[in-house]
């Protein structure tokens, strides 16, 4: 996947697929690359909570990929931010 500089150059299917891909990454990747890759997704979701999304979710059931984007995209609107690009 082409690295984006801001969540709003990703569609809903890009940024799920990214989280995906951290979440239970390739074989082959590094933990440099993969911590890469974390401090992306901080940097892109601007969520407070930051990676506890996806390592220390707050409730039970709130750490699929499917839940940490509905996450990031309601925080994300009721705070003001740039949504996703459309599909």
């Amino acid at each position: 996947m082409t690295q984006k500089s801001t969540i709003s150059e990703y569609t809903e299917l890009e940024f799920l697929n990214f989280i995906k891909s951290i979440i239970n990454p390739p074989d082959n990747v590094s933990d440099q690359e993969l911590d890469a890759q974390i401090m992306v997704f901080k940097a892109l979701s601007e969520h407070p909570n930051g990676s506890d999304l996806i390592y220390w979710p707050e409730a039970g059931g709130l750490d699929t990929p499917e839940e940490i984007l509905r996450i990031i995209k309601e925080w994300r609107a009721a705070n003001g931010k740039p949504g996703f690009k459309p599909e």
